[in-house]
């Protein structure tokens, strides 16, 4: 039996690489969802493992766990890629809302992944 599939951020997934307030929550959610991610996903995990390690919130050890835990997880999940209409719906979205555009990428990507094709066209 395979787990429904949720759109998932970074700030979800970095909490199920390295031990965080968020940890259990994340792990609740893990449990019962498969994941589905835009293509910066992987970028904005490092970027959040190293932040956390340069504000001294978890060590080199810890950071290397989290990496090779991130890639674990990576291989199980669904990427949605960039393409011309998601571009599109995210300057849609940018004349519509107070997104950065990293914000509205996100968005569309998710909207993409809830409201688009099937899922056999994201692999």
């Amino acid at each position: 039996m395979s787990l429904p599939i949720a759109f998932w951020d970074s700030s979800a997934l970095i909490p199920l690489c390295v031990e965080q307030k968020q940890t259990e929550g994340s792990a609740a959610l893990f449990a019962i969802h498969g994941i589905a991610v835009w293509w910066s996903t992987p970028v904005e995990i490092i970027s959040g493992l190293t932040r956390l390690m340069r504000m001294g919130e978890i060590g080199p050890d810890e950071l290397l766990a989290g990496n090779r835990l991130a890639e674990t997880i990576a291989s199980t999940w669904v990427q949605i890629q960039p393409s011309a209409r998601i571009a599109a719906a995210a300057c849609s979205l940018l004349e519509v809302h107070p997104l950065s555009a990293v914000e509205a990428l996100r968005l569309a990507a998710a909207v993409e992944w809830c409201e688009g094709p099937p899922l056999a066209t994201y692999s």
